[in-house]
């Protein structure tokens, strides 16, 4: 039964490879043609705002640009966006040039190309400050692309969710707080991590957390109540904006973070370091 089994494994390990070198039958060069295929994005009509083909811009994409002899297309860059570099496969029969538009913030780099005879095919490469565009020129006898742009999803996505922190950041870390009933009796003690925070403060029912804005990009550190005979135990809480928002007061608790060496914060409500002092004495 053993020796079977060894047979076994040795017939999946040697047609193991064989397999994968039928799949790879196709010559490299197939492969790189198969892969510049998939990749190539092609003009289509839900794509056009007039004459302008909008292509969605993804790294890595080969953008289709259609242009006829005596006929200049024009490559619309995104605005305040910086040529670094722009490279032609071909610049004996292909004229590429470059202008601008606009000025300040709205000024806007466009290249120009145009194609000597139809039939011809090459690769145009323009880097920038922010990305790197791939397009494939294709010249025809008549048909002519009269101007291409992009859209940019990742960057519409960036900035709806830096308006998304924002607005939660000039939101209210609690709704109905009476200014009257604030105390604001609370002592921040102990190692000065970036996260230390400024202050906390409570309303009679809830405790609030003040940290800097820098705790947006590090990390929090979690919060530990501590009991009457000096044990943690982590206390339920939750984060509005640079606020730790705790729906219960507590006498003394510490926010913890790190490895072996830990930073420690201790916040401590001042009538209970007043106790403790009439205590000790």
């Amino acid at each position: 039964m053993i020796r079977s089994l060894l047979l076994s494994a040795s017939v999946v390990a040697l047609a193991a490879p064989a397999a994968v070198q039928a799949r790879e039958q196709t010559p490299p060069t197939g492969r790189v043609t198969a892969a510049n295929q998939a990749a190539t994005r092609e003009p289509s009509r839900a794509g056009y705002i007039n004459a302008i083909q909008v292509y969605p811009y993804s790294d890595g994409t080969l953008y289709r640009l259609y242009a006829a002899p005596e006929r200049v297309s024009d490559i619309a860059l995104q605005p305040g966006e910086a040529i670094v570099s722009v490279a032609a496969g071909d610049t004996v029969r292909w004229t590429v040039g470059d202008t601008f538009s606009g000025s300040g913030d709205a000024k806007r780099v466009h290249i120009l190309v145009k194609p000597f005879s139809s039939g011809l095919r090459t690769n145009l490469i323009i880097t920038t400050d922010r990305r790197a565009y791939h397009l494939q020129l294709e010249s025809t006898a008549k048909t002519a692309m009269a101007a291409l742009s992009w859209t940019y999803p990742q960057d519409e996505l960036i900035a709806i969710r830096r308006a998304t922190e924002q607005e939660r950041a000039a939101a209210p870390i609690a709704a109905g707080l009476a200014i009257e009933q604030l105390s604001f009796g609370y002592a921040i003690t102990g190692d000065t991590p970036p996260w230390r925070p400024l202050r906390a403060f409570d309303d009679g029912r809830q405790t609030f957390i003040e940290f800097p804005a820098s705790i947006a990009v590090g990390e929090a550190p979690p919060l530990f109540v501590v009991g009457a005979g000096g044990e943690a135990q982590l206390v339920n809480y939750r984060m509005s904006g640079r606020f730790y928002v705790v729906d219960r007061l507590f006498d003394a608790a510490e926010l913890r973070l790190g490895g072996k060496k830990q930073a420690i914060v201790r916040i401590t409500r001042e009538e209970e370091r007043g106790k403790r002092r009439r205590r000790a004495s």
